[in-house]
């Protein structure tokens, strides 16, 4: 079992071919495939992640309001002191 992980078992008939990391063009084609695709799954997404978003800040706003309403204190108990 002395063997590392991809090598425990001998495959035949199967070739595979890589290319070295140094060989590779890290960055080809960013410019004219990576910002178009990205708009395109920001456009196919905006509608499915925005709601839950918008309901959030609307809930969060309506409760801070509201703690600050309830948290207010009432004149008319301070009427009569001196």
């Amino acid at each position: 079992m002395g063997h590392g992980f991809g090598e425990l078992a001998k495959v035949r008939g199967i070739v595979t071919h890589k290319i070295s990391s140094y060989e590779q063009k890290a960055f080809a084609g960013w410019w004219t495939k990576a910002i178009p695709n990205t708009l395109r799954r920001i456009r196919s997404q905006i509608f499915i992640v925005t709601p839950p978003f918008i309901m959030g800040y609307l809930i969060y706003n309506y409760v801070e309001d509201l703690h600050v309403k309830i948290n207010r204190k009432n004149p008319a108990d301070y009427e009569n002191d001196s």
